[in-house]
Formats: structure tokens, sequence, C-alpha cells
């Protein structure tokens, strides 16, 4: 989803520059005409009208319950959007986000993960605080670019693992900067535009996530007041995130139809292109039970850092894993004698230890991954069978 946004945003930004250059205007002045004359906004509501036509997209149910699911997810990436690239967007006062978490959801987002978001640039420096607390994994990047002009974000410091000095209290303090500072340090550089933290819980019914919080260490102690070009970018930006997102993952979610309750391992480039974390292996695909059917998938886990198994509806969202048991991890999961794992998919309990509920759907998207295998260990796909419900019930 990134790449196609960065590659739109780049050509438009391309012929921006020639239309400025005829007219004779500043970019200033086309952002305040815009905005005063109610173009940007009604370029705004145009794009989300757009948007809505993901809900017809060859493929996707047509019933009453899956279209209304659809008009909520499309509401929650509105939300996401505007908190994103219009109320959070000034990186002279970054806040830490998150941009997808337990009602904005989006691409099989991972209940196991746990996403930070910031703007930030080159122009300052910054310092980040928090203490590590005991989740599974946490690691901290920046990118270069931004959303609304370079047309890309482009992978740039990280700080991941072991390599993050913690205090014996569980504290650490991080600086981002162009020179080296401070035990912990992340480089930016004029171009930086994001910083992003990733935290992965082994078992998130026992872990605590990291507290993060950054500060500018400009000593700015009020933001400027909001400018045309901030408000008309930011919409322009949510626009097209609003429309692009959910069509990139309609078109997925229908692909995934050719090899239903079944879990092929899924193209590394395409999962990358969409913002997949490169150290995880992705095996996504659509499932459909029958009231008395049920998936049974069996694996012997491969060595790795961790994995897990969701369920989505036919959207890509991870059902609601507050309220019910829809993920299931290395860390959490019931492991037969012999070490293999068996999961189940089905609309009612039958019993079994690693049972996933459907949460009333009959239909949606799911995915299985292997995070950080070790050299030299290979993938395993996981073995899926679907079984009459009644078969487990007596077994």
């Amino acid at each position: 989803m990134r790449k196609l946004l960065f590659a739109y945003l780049s050509v438009l930004g391309f012929f921006r520059k020639i239309k400025l250059k005829i007219s004779g205007k500043s970019e200033e002045d086309i952002h305040l005409q815009r905005v005063v004359s109610g173009k940007a906004w009604e370029e705004f509501c145009h794009q989300l009208k757009l948007a809505g036509n993901v809900l017809k997209y060859t493929g996707t149910p047509q019933d009453v319950f899956n279209q209304a699911e659809g008009l909520r997810y499309l509401t929650r990436l509105t939300r996401a959007g505007l908190e994103a690239f219009v109320e959070y967007a000034d990186p002279a006062f970054p806040v830490l986000k998150r941009m997808v978490h337990e009602t904005v959801k989006m691409g099989a987002d991972n209940p196991d993960n746990y996403y930070f978001n910031a703007q930030i640039s080159g122009e300052y420096e910054y310092k980040v605080t928090g203490n590590r607390n005991t989740v599974h994994y946490i690691g901290f990047f920046t990118q270069n670019g931004n959303y609304g002009s370079t047309g890309g974000l482009a992978p740039y410091g990280q700080l991941e693992g072991n390599d993050l000095v913690v205090e014996k209290d569980g504290s650490f303090e991080i600086i981002l900067s162009k020179e080296k500072k401070g035990k912990n340090w992340l480089k930016i550089e004029d171009e930086t535009g994001l910083f992003m933290v990733r935290q992965t819980f082994l078992n998130r019914f026992e872990e605590v996530a990291a507290e993060v919080k950054i500060e500018n260490l400009s000593g700015q102690t009020t933001p400027d007041p909001i400018s045309p070009k901030m408000v008309d970018e930011g919409l322009k930006t949510a626009s097209l995130f609003i429309a692009g997102a959910p069509l990139l993952f309609a078109r997925w979610a229908k692909g995934f139809q050719k090899h239903p309750n079944q879990l092929p391992q899924f193209d590394p480039e395409v999962s990358n292109a969409a913002g997949g974390d490169r150290n995880i292996i992705y095996y996504h695909s659509y499932w459909k039970l029958a009231e008395d059917e049920a998936l049974v998938i069996t694996v012997d886990p491969p060595e790795c850092d961790s994995w897990n198994f969701q369920l989505n509806n036919y959207w890509m969202e991870s059902l609601d894993y507050r309220y019910f048991n829809i993920c299931i991890s290395k860390g959490n999961a019931h492991f037969e004698k012999n070490g293999s794992v068996k999961v189940v998919v089905a609309h009612e309990n039958p019993g079994i230890k690693n049972w996933i509920d459907t949460c009333s759907h009959v239909e949606g998207t799911m995915c299985w991954r292997w995070y950080r295998l070790p050299e030299g260990v290979e993938p395993v796909q996981p073995d899926c069978r679907v079984v009459k419900l009644v078969e487990l019930m007596q077994a």
C-alpha cells in the first residue's frame, strides 16, 4: 500500500511543479486558494465517496452482515487517516500514535503486534524515553521522506533487540540526531520523516507493552499556527489512504479465494511492498465454513523467534480479539507431545484447546506467520483440512 501511495504522490508532485512554474504561483498560494475556496474539502469528500466503491468490488460478499462490516471498515480508515495526516502531522510536536489497533484494522492487522508512529523531521533533534516492560520484542526505526511531498519512505536507522541499552529499572533513552549522541542513538538526516516503534508479544495475555514517548529537543514550547499547506496536504494524503488501502486489500482477498481453506506462502515481495516485516514469512488465505464444518490446521513449527495464526473478516480486519479467541501464538498455544500444533477454526467450541472462534462469520481471510527464522531454517507450510464438526466432538 505504501509504495502504491508513494508512486501516486510522486506523479502528482511532478505535475504540480510544472503547473506552478507555468502559473507563476508559489505552493503556498495554491494551498491558500484551495483552502479558502473549499476545494481542499470538496476533493476530500469526493475521494471518500469513491472509497465506497470497494464495497461492490468483484468477489466481495454482498450480504447485509459483510456490507455492514465494510461500511464500519471505511469509517475506521477515515478516522485513522485524519488522525495520522491531519491531526498529528506536525514534526515539531510529534505524538506517538497507534494507527492500527483494536478499533482500526486493515491488512490482516496482527493482534500480537503493537505499533507506534510519529511524524518527525531532520530539521530537529528528538529524545525518546520510556520503560521496556515485559514485551517480547521491541524495535525503533526511522524512515526518510514523508507521505505528502517526497513520494516515498525509505528505511534508514534501526535500533532493536539486544542493541537497546536498558537501565536496571527497565528505563531507556534514545537520541534521534544527525551526529551520534548517548548510549542509544538513531541516526536521522534532512530527509527523515517518520519514527516507528514496533513491538511483538510472545503472549499478549501476560506481557506488558513498553511505555514510549518522544519530544523535540529544539526548546520550542508551543506549536506554530496551523497553515493552509498542513491542512491541504493532510486532507489530500488522508483521502488517498482511505480510498487506496481498502482497494488494495480487496484485491488480495479476491486472490485468496483461489485457494480456500488452505494456507500457501504469500509472495514476500508483495507483502514487503505493502509494509510487511521482511523478517516474517506470511501465509495469507481465505476461509469459508458451513455451520457443521471445522477447519483443522496442523503443523510441526520450525525453530523461530515466534509464530502466530489469526482469523479475519473478508475485509482483512482481524476479528475482535478483545472479547473472542481469534488468534493463537507460540507463547499461548497448546502443543502436542511430539511438539506439533493443531489449531481448529469452528463456529462453536469442539472441546479442543487451540480453538479459534469465527465470531458469527461464515467466511473471511486468515494469516499464519513465522517470525525471524534462524539462518538455514526453512519455513513450513501448515496442513489444512475441512472436517465435520461432529467428528471433532466425538474424538
